[in-house]
């Protein structure tokens, strides 16, 4: 780690710009750099440190020994910071970053820097393009998946980033929950469930999935109705600023006397 220290010093690269190229805060590259091995630092940080320093030997703690900084190299390392920079600027920009604290604002380049990362794998690239659209879906649900977060938090234990004591949402609900899916995962892991066993658990699964897409369809189609003939009702041909409100009434109005026909 001296010498990587030293290293940073002959190419001119400061804590701020590897800061910036590793998508950390300042702090955080001098907590790195006062390590005693580059192997505790967190794999996908390691990794962009050695495409920074071209360093592609397996060996890679004795290859940072072994760099001799000639003009030639110290240019091409700078190219690359220069356009890693860059790009951490246009994601920076597309992102709008600034209404984020600080410790979002690394998190979300952190995780940002690892899906690019994981999409880039070609031995792994259609998976792990499916996993990162899974959990993009998942995302979305959040809100109305409590759920979801709870499974976030089991794997963050499970994985050891966590104290297993930790609980940030409702501890009552997480409790309950992480017991269960610990209970499911050893059963799925120890070979006690197979697929002859869960046939019908997962039919029941795949038909309440239906039914929940049967629903949403039914409501959407209604919504559609509705607004349609509210359309008619108020004798305008589209919505826009000014009939906007107007518009919302008279939904919330045929509703209510749709649900009242309906209890008749």
């Amino acid at each position: 780690m001296n010498r990587l220290n030293e290293l940073l010093q002959e190419l001119g690269i400061s804590k701020v710009r590897l800061a910036k190229y590793l998508g950390v805060s300042r702090q955080m590259v001098y907590n790195y750099l006062e390590l005693d091995d580059i192997n505790k630092w967190p794999k996908e940080k390691k990794i962009l440190l050695y495409k920074l320093l071209d360093i592609t030997d397996e060996n890679a703690e004795n290859a940072i020994d072994n760099i001799v900084v000639t003009t030639d190299y110290l240019m091409s390392v700078e190219s690359r910071l220069n356009q890693s920079v860059k790009n951490s600027d246009e994601i920076d920009n597309y992102l709008d970053l600034k209404n984020l604290n600080k410790d979002s604002q690394v998190l979300l380049t952190n995780i940002v820097n690892l899906i690019k990362e994981k999409l880039e794998e070609e031995d792994r690239r259609e998976e792990n393009y499916y996993t990162f659209l899974y959990l993009f879906h998942m995302l979305q649900s959040l809100n109305n998946v409590p759920e979801i977060k709870y499974i976030f938090g089991y794997m963050s234990k499970f994985t050891g980033f966590t104290k297993p004591e930790e609980f940030k949402f409702n501890e009552d609900r997480q409790f309950i929950f992480e017991s269960i899916l610990y209970t499911a995962l050893n059963l799925y892991n120890n070979g006690g469930a197979s697929r002859s066993k869960l046939t019908e658990s997962h039919r029941r699964f795949v038909q309440e999935i239906e039914r929940k897409k049967e629903e949403k369809l039914g409501r959407t189609q209604q919504l559609n109705a509705i607004k349609i003939q509210a359309l008619k009702e108020l004798g305008y041909s589209e919505i826009n600023a000014s009939n906007a409100d107007e518009f919302l009434e008279k939904i919330a109005e045929i509703e209510s006397r749709g649900s009242i026909i309906n209890n008749e």
